[in-house]
Formats: C-alpha cells, sequence, structure tokens
C-alpha cells in the first residue's frame, strides 16, 4: 500500500477514462482523497507495461492505448473479487448496506459464479464501539482505507488507522474511544462495503422503500447541499450532494443526524401559564389571546426585538405583520430583509484563501460552528505554510 500527495497534472487513467464515459470498478479511490491504490480492482491493460497497471495511480501518458475490458482484465478483476470475498461474510440479507453496496454491484458484474476457497473458515472480527453514531463491523470490512484517509487527510484527527499485518491487518482505533469529530460521519457514506453504518439509522429501512428530496442545510451558514430521504412522512436518514464550491462531498454530524428532533422533545401543543403551571390549550384560543394582549398594549407602544438565532423568513414575515401593526422592528444583527441570499450564504469565502496572508476570526469557533470551513481552510494551511491565522475574543461588560 502507498500514497500519493500530489495527484498528476495531466490526471491518472482513471480520471481520463471517467471524462470521456468509459466506467472502471473501483473500491478504494475517491476524488477528494488521495490516491491510495490498494484495492488493485481499477487494473487495467496499457501498451507501455508488460504487467496490469493501477489505473487510479497510474498518471496518464500520450499515445499509449488503454485496454479496460479484454480477457486479461477481466481475469484479473474476477481474481480480485475473488480474494476480497474469501474473508467476507454473507449477510447481505441483513446489511444495512444491502442495496447500496459497491461489493454487490461490481459482485454481479465482474465476479465468478462460485468460490474455490470453500473450505477454509472466514475469518471473524470483533465489532468495536466507537460511539452513538457510527456503527463499524470490521468483519465486512476489505481494507479500502477511505475511512483512514478522511480523518487523516479532511479532519485531521487521526482516529482510525490500519493495524496489523498481512492476514491480521484490520481498521480500527488505536484505542477504546469514540470518534467525536465534527465530520467524522461521513465515513458511513465513504465505506463501500457493509463495514461502517449509521447507529440510528439501524435496521429501520431499506433504500429502495425511501423516497427522496433535495434540500439545503440550515443549521449553519454553509447552506450545504443535502438529500432527505423519507417514507410514510417520517424522515429516516440525510445525506449529502456533491457540490464542488460549497461542501464537497461532507456534511457535519449535525446536519445528518438533526432528524432525531422531528421525533423527540417536540412541543405538540400550545401551553397557557395559569398560577404558575401550564395548561394545554388549543391553537385557536393561542391566537384569540394573542391577539388580545397586541391590541391591548399596541396604543402604549410595542417595540418587537429579532435575536440573531432566528431564521430570515421568520424575521421577514413578522416584520411584516407588526409594522402593519405600526410597531417598531429592531434587529440584533441588522439582516438585511432586501437581500436574503447575502444574509446566510458563506461559500463566498471558500475561494479567497489564495489571496490572503492573514486569517482574523472575532467570536467565533470555527471548528464548532463551520466545521467544513474548518475542514477547508486546514487543507489549504497544509498546502501553504505562510498563512497566519489569529482568534479574537471580545468581552462585553454590562
Amino acid at each position: 500500500m502507498y500514497y500519493q500527495e500530489n495527484k498528476p497534472s495531466l490526471g491518472t487513467i482513471f480520471q481520463k477514462c471517467s471524462n470521456n464515459g468509459i466506467d472502471i470498478p473501483c473500491f478504494c479511490y475517491h476524488e477528494s482523497l488521495n490516491i491510495a491504490g490498494n484495492c488493485r480492482m481499477c487494473l487495467v491493460e496499457a501498451s507501455n507495461s508488460i504487467k496490469l497497471v493501477v489505473s487510479c495511480a497510474m498518471p496518464m501518458a500520450e499515445e499509449i492505448k488503454v485496454y479496460t475490458n479484454n480477457k486479461r482484465v477481466k481475469k484479473a478483476r474476477e481474481s480480485v473479487i475473488e480474494f476480497l470475498l474469501i474473508n467476507h461474510p454473507l449477510d447481505c440479507p441483513i446489511c444495512d448496506q444491502g442495496g447500496e453496496c459497491d461489493l454487490q454491484d461490481i459482485t454481479l458484474v465482474f465476479g465468478s459464479d462460485k468460490s474455490r476457497f470453500y473450505e477454509y473458515n472466514k475469518r471473524a472480527i470483533f465489532d468495536r464501539n466507537c460511539g452513538p453514531l457510527v456503527k463499524m463491523l470490521i468483519t465486512r470490512c476489505i481494507h479500502c482505507t477511505r475511512c483512514v484517509r478522511f480523518l487523516n487527510e479532511i479532519t485531521g484527527t487521526n482516529d482510525i488507522g490500519m493495524l496489523g499485518r498481512g492476514e491480521s491487518s484490520e481498521i480500527g482505533t488505536y484505542i477504546n474511544h469514540s470518534l467525536i469529530d465534527e465530520l467524522s460521519g461521513n465515513i458511513i457514506d465513504l465505506c463501500p462495503v457493509g463495514a461502517l453504518t449509521s447507529k440510528p439509522y439501524s435496521f429501520k429501512a431499506r433504500p429502495w422503500e425511501l423516497s427522496s428530496l433535495e434540500s439545503i442545510d440550515v443549521l449553519d451558514s454553509m447552506a450545504s447541499n443535502i438529500r432527505v430521504d423519507f417514507f410514510n412522512n417520517k424522515v429516516y436518514r440525510i445525506l449529502p450532494i456533491y457540490d464542488k464550491n460549497v461542501n464537497e462531498d461532507w456534511i457535519t454530524n449535525k446536519t445528518r443526524f438533526v432528524y432525531d428532533s422531528n421525533n423527540y422533545q417536540r412541543v405538540n401543543y400550545p401551553m397557557l401559564r395559569i398560577n404558575d403551571k401550564f395548561v394545554a390549550i388549543t391553537w385557536r384560543n393561542l391566537l384569540y389571546i394573542y391577539f388580545y394582549n397586541i391590541h391591548k398594549y399596541i396604543f402604549n407602544g410595542i417595540l418587537s426585538i429579532f435575536g440573531s438565532f432566528n431564521d430570515l423568513n421568520l424575521v421577514n414575515e413578522m416584520s411584516k405583520f407588526f409594522n402593519l401593526l405600526g410597531t417598531d422592528v429592531y434587529l440584533l444583527n441588522q439582516y438585511n430583509l432586501s437581500d436574503f441570499r447575502n444574509n446566510y450564504i458563506t461559500d463566498k469565502i471558500l475561494n479567497i484563501f489564495d489571496n490572503v496572508r492573514n486569517l482574523l476570526f472575532i467570536g467565533t469557533n470555527i471548528r464548532l460552528e463551520l466545521p467544513l470551513i474548518n475542514s477547508k481552510l486546514r487543507k489549504y494551511i497544509d498546502n501553504n505554510k505562510r498563512i497566519k491565522i489569529f482568534f479574537c475574543w471580545i468581552v462585553k461588560l454590562l
């Protein structure tokens, strides 16, 4: 296994074939991660090499012929699949990755109808507990190292690595602790098999049962592109949609697992406080009480104050309502109601890192509030050591 830090400027054979509509199967390759070339599923035959070459790591050269579907390549892919399935468990019917598994799809197209290793015992590994979000079933792992490279390159946490050598090699945490990074849930999408799945989504639904809607994330100012999967008006999972200029292939854990808030700790009906006790009332009675109090104090003057945690749709509609009543509206962070998009979109700052030498963050924890910006900034700093970052907190004394 080897790593290539800098991708060739001319691209690789895999990239050239993908750009020309030629599909090459792969497990370890991902366009947002460094090249590993360890799954050997993307082997092709090139005219400038006697042996089969790894297309994801081989630079593209001029005037070479590449064969991606001849008899020699097909036999090599069949052999790779056969080796991968030696220790892979036959639990596809109960696997949450079923229907979306790359190993299933590639085996169906390139695999053999039988195996020559039926007399051997399959290797089994104890499952690891890495927290309440990610479920690790390492027996299914095919050692593509996508999760390892993601945590090393994108988040910088290095929580997962390859342990052991040869047949004893396995993916796991170096010590027993949870994945606490704000972007760690993305390894669920990166895993091509069912080794890393979502714990909240476990045994809840099948992908062919779900309906999907495209949306955006409203939990931070990144406005990440997401896909909401639901069944019978109940959200079961949230997945990212690729956007090169905004969130790439990633979303935060808050975005990925926020759908639990639709089912737990929700206020289902209005409550009225009477003698220090809360009594349930209907929505019609709530509106009567609300407008009665508004009409009671409207002639004495009402000042409406909106905080910075309100969404712009609420601020806009309520501002119109109170303006019709003749009251004043005060915005704590001075929203620009004439241009909603500029108030919450921060994708404009994603491309300015190349033009700055110093960055100053005032009163913010960028890792907790904007993890995607933090990962992009960290990746830029690794490639450009000249940039300096300063943090400043301003305390107001009342």
